[in-house]
């Protein structure tokens, strides 16, 4: 194992203007930039791009037009009529994950996972909500899940109408095509750990499946140690007609939503509210996905969603889990949420199909992919991360307890100055589980990552203070 650098080479090369430091102590980079990927960064490995090559935008048209020939997915629409409303939808649905999970070799499993929905603000009588759930169960560490999501009900303007045409192609088709598309592509793989596909409903009459299926996992007990939903993926044109067909938002909290008194006092007292677990996901992601494999930029947003609306990752962060939200660069409000129709202007409203761009939503297929495929390949995220601050020093011990991978080959300590958004050193230190910097845990931040004999890392963990 190489030595870490000292105080005296990181703070000259600070002063030289924060170059970073190979794990000799020398000048090797700047830091990470708008412009610049992450020093954390994780070029994509030829498996990968054999997967993402696969992802077919004429695929993903073909879903969202089938989701929108139901007529409507509203939640309360009927449920036995076999060609309109959500039932008609959700049976479809569990057909196709089916027929993926046929040609798994028995590794995925296709079912309804259902339940009565008493009445609620926007449900006004006892209602089935039904979420279409496929599980590809991981052949290494199976117990380690991610869950990927899309919402199949639709609406129109009066959110309590339930039989106008609500074609939903944007909001959410587009999302659901999108997890569709991923089961496919991966059902035929192997992945070390499990990935959870689910095309979800209620999300438009109060985000009711999202909490329904993240309650059924934490009731289990299930580490799920990342969750993305896609909700409004499907157009790169925003309402003045820009577009900007290379970049997705990703929707990231800081605060957890999740947050116990205790936990919130520590959290103010090292300074940690750009290092939840969701801020440590959405850098895996800029790692992983933004790169020329994908032909995307991941727009990382510090919040947990858009102002006045929420998505389905929002139940399995109230649940404590990493979780954040894929949507479009920016919105064409006339066509979500609207009626049918056009106007004296001769201006069409409406969610349909015409108005997505299928080649960005396989782009944002692949961004999904990459960086879901990355997590259940590399190890999992350390547990137990802990900055030792028993006695007053200008140095920096860090523990962390061995993840149970068979291909586990080591960790790497990672900081980053208080200020940066991203992280901007990195150092190997082998498979142990303490390691001292000649650093003050003062002056920056922490963390650290487990890596794999292939070369492919965790997302960082954040330690806590112990003494």
């Amino acid at each position: 194992m190489r030595p870490s650098p000292t105080r005296r080479t990181v703070l000259t090369a600070t002063a030289a203007g924060a170059a970073a430091l190979t794990a000799t102590g020398t000048a090797e980079a700047a830091p990470a930039s708008a412009d610049r990927p992450p020093a954390t960064a994780q070029r994509p490995s030829r498996e990968l791009r054999a997967l993402l090559r696969e992802i077919d935008a004429a695929r993903i048209e073909a879903t969202v037009r089938r989701l929108v020939s139901f007529g409507t997915r509203h939640t309360l629409s009927v449920q036995d009529d076999p060609d309109r409303g959500i039932g008609a939808a959700r049976d479809w649905l569990l057909a196709e994950l089916n027929s993926y999970a046929a040609a798994s070799g028995g590794r995925m499993t296709a079912e309804l996972q259902s339940y009565v929905q008493e009445p609620a603000p926007r449900i006004p009588t006892p209602t089935k909500i039904a979420n279409v759930v496929a599980t590809l169960r991981g052949s290494v560490t199976p117990e380690r899940v991610y869950v990927v999501s899309g919402h199949y009900d639709s609406r129109v303007t009066d959110v309590m109408d339930a039989t106008s045409d609500a074609p939903g192609a944007d909001d959410d088709a587009s999302g659901v095509a999108v997890v569709l598309e991923l089961a496919r592509v991966m059902a035929r793989r192997r992945p070390a750990s499990t990935i959870v596909f689910a095309a979800v409903a209620g999300e438009e009459q109060g985000l009711f499946g999202s909490a329904y299926l993240a309650q059924q996992l934490k009731a289990a007990g299930t580490d799920v140690q990342g969750m993305f939903t896609n909700d409004i993926v499907g157009s790169a044109t925003a309402d003045d007609g820009t577009r900007d067909p290379y970049t997705i938002r990703l929707f990231t909290e800081g605060v957890p939503s999740s947050e116990t008194p205790e936990q919130a006092a520590l959290r103010r007292s090292v300074g940690g509210e750009n290092d939840s677990a969701t801020r440590q996901l959405a850098r895996f992601v800029r790692d992983v996905a933004d790169n020329d494999a994908t032909g995307m930029r991941v727009r990382v947003i510090y919040r947990r969603d858009r102002y006045l609306r929420g998505g389905d990752h929002i139940p399995f962060l109230e649940r404590g889990y990493p979780a954040a939200r894929f949507t479009e660069p920016a919105e064409d409000f006339a066509h979500q949420h609207q009626n049918v129709r056009v106007d004296d202007t001769g201006k069409q409203y409406g969610d349909l199909p015409e108005f997505c761009d299928f080649p960005f939503t396989a782009r944002v297929a692949k961004v999904n992919a990459a960086a879901l495929w990355t997590l259940a390949q590399a190890p999992g995220t350390p547990k137990n991360p802990r900055v030792i601050t028993s006695n007053l020093t200008n140095s920096t011990t860090l523990t962390w307890a061995r993840g149970p991978e068979p291909d586990l080959a080591g960790y790497e300590v990672v900081w980053r100055e208080t200020t940066s958004p991203e992280w901007t050193h990195v150092l190997p230190v082998g498979d142990a589980t303490t390691h001292e910097v000649d650093l003050s845990k003062d002056n920056v931040f922490f963390g650290v990552r487990a890596v794999n004999r292939s070369g492919l890392r965790s997302p960082v963990a954040f330690p806590s203070p112990q003494s």
